[in-house]
C-alpha cells in the first residue's frame, strides 16, 4: 500500500515531505536553533527570488520571441563561430546562482541549442567581469589576461569534447 501512494507521489513531493519531517523534529528538539534556520532560509529566499524572477523573465522572452529556427540559426547544430561568441559571451554576463540558469538552458535546448554551447556557457560563468578589477589589484593585469583568455580557450575546447563524447555516446553500434 505504501508503495502504491510512493509511486504516485514524484520524488520532488517525497523529498520535501522529509525535510519538512526533519524540519519538525529539528523543531521539537531544539526550538531555537529550528528559529534560526528558518529566519536563513527566509534570508536566501529573499536573495534567491529576484534572480529567479530573471531567469523565468528571460524564458519567457525566449519563448515570446524566438522560435526553433531562429536558435538554431544562432545557437543551433551548424551556427558556426557565432553560436560559439554568442555562448562565451552569455556565459559571462550571466549573474546569480548556476542552478538557476537550468530551466533557461533546458528551455534553448529543447527548441535546439547544441549541447556544447551549453557547456561553453556554463564554463564562462566563470569569468566574472565584476571581480576583474579585484583579480588585477592582487594578481596584475598580465595574470588576469591570460588566465582569462585560457579560461575562454578551454570552455570552447571543453565544448567541443562534449560534442565528441556525446557523439560517441548515442552513436548506433554496428551489427554484425
Amino acid at each position: 500500500m505504501l508503495n502504491k501512494i510512493l509511486e504516485k507521489i514524484s520524488s520532488s513531493w517525497i523529498f520535501f515531505i522529509i525535510v519538512a519531517v526533519l524540519y519538525l523534529i529539528l523543531l521539537s528538539v531544539n526550538f531555537p536553533l529550528a528559529k534560526d534556520t528558518f529566519f536563513k532560509f527566509l534570508e536566501l529566499l529573499q536573495k534567491i527570488i529576484p534572480v529567479f524572477i530573471l531567469v523565468f523573465i528571460f524564458i519567457f522572452l525566449s519563448n515570446l520571441f524566438l522560435d526553433s529556427k531562429k536558435i538554431a540559426k544562432f545557437i543551433g547544430k551548424n551556427a558556426g563561430i557565432k553560436g560559439w561568441l554568442i555562448s562565451i559571451i552569455a556565459g559571462i554576463l550571466s549573474v546569480g546562482p548556476i542552478y538557476m540558469w537550468y530551466p533557461l538552458l533546458a528551455d534553448l535546448k529543447e527548441k535546439g541549442m547544441k549541447e556544447s554551447f551549453i557547456a561553453v556557457f556554463l564554463y564562462n560563468r566563470a569569468v566574472k567581469i565584476p571581480l576583474l578589477p579585484m583579480m588585477i589589484y592582487y594578481f596584475g593585469a598580465a595574470f588576469v589576461v591570460v588566465l582569462t583568455f585560457y579560461m575562454i580557450l578551454f570552455s570552447i575546447i571543453n565544448g567541443l569534447l562534449v560534442d565528441k563524447l556525446l557523439k560517441l555516446k548515442f552513436k548506433k553500434p554496428i551489427k554484425t
